[in-house]
């Protein structure tokens, strides 16, 4: 069977929600096509620095997401050998084009947030697409349960293997030698941390800790390949990863660590 929409969108993670709630704010009405059952996340959180906020702004759902995120008052890099300050970055201070707004959002709760702008049955779970192919000034979007939607404007926001890139001729991405593992410590009681965002660095790793809210803490841990037997099975394995980040955090200090720890 094959159906007319005027802007088709494959995707619905945080740039496909995001463009599709963009044109809504505008008056236009668009079909995001999700290949899971649900929303889904991967990397847990992300720093989201002054523009990326007015960018919320401007889609209507900035207020919403500061209710439940922290604002940052700083940065503080150190080292990985040492354990002591590099360098300190006050968010506090006014810049050349104002004043900083920093936080750390959680994922999920920003692809909520975005959906639940959205009216009812734009995101359409559990439509995978196979194949595009072109039909005059029209893209005939395949998808798995053998239906087809006929659409006007495509967008591809279906991320690495996006098919969307495939059919535009767009080269796959390139492995860059750096890998990330990546997680949030909840603290039910609450925690202790100043609302600063920490880094450490230092014989090729690099690691950061970021409240997000009283009781969830983001922490990442980046490394090269060069750094880490490929042949070990610790990408694969969550505690053989989990151990591998606690034995290189160097000199970082013990209530930082003990956020990694606590992971299950």
């Amino acid at each position: 069977m094959e159906t007319v929409e005027d802007i088709v969108i494959v995707g619905a993670g945080i740039a496909g929600l995001t463009t599709a709630l963009g044109l809504h704010r505008l008056g236009l009405r668009s079909l995001v096509l999700e290949s899971w059952s649900d929303l889904r996340v991967t990397g847990f959180a992300f720093l989201n620095w002054t523009n990326a906020w007015k960018a919320l702004d401007a889609l209507g759902i900035g207020d919403s997401l500061r209710q439940n995120h922290q604002e940052l008052t700083g940065a503080v890099a150190s080292s990985i050998v040492s354990g002591l300050p590099l360098s300190e970055m006050s968010f506090q201070v006014k810049a050349k084009h104002g004043y900083h707004e920093d936080r750390c959002v959680r994922r999920m709760v920003l692809l909520e947030t975005l959906a639940k702008g959205l009216p009812p049955g734009t995101i359409r779970f559990c439509s995978k697409v196979v194949s595009i192919e072109e039909a005059g000034h029209f893209k005939l979007v395949h998808l798995a349960d053998g239906s087809i939607l006929k659409t006007k404007v495509l967008i591809g926001c279906d991320g690495v293997n996006s098919v969307v890139a495939k059919m535009l001729g767009i080269q796959r991405p390139t492995f860059t030698g750096r890998c990330a593992a990546r997680g949030i410590a909840e603290f039910p009681d609450g925690h202790n941390f100043e609302p600063k965002f920490m880094q450490f660095s230092g014989n090729g790793f690099r690691s950061g800790f970021i409240p997000c809210d009283q009781n969830n803490v983001y922490w990442f841990f980046t490394y090269s390949s060069s750094n880490k037997n490929k042949d070990t099975g610790e990408e694969d394995d969550q505690l053989k990863l989990k151990q591998f980040v606690l034995r290189n955090l160097g000199s970082v200090p013990k209530d930082w660590v003990d956020v990694v720890e606590k992971l299950n």
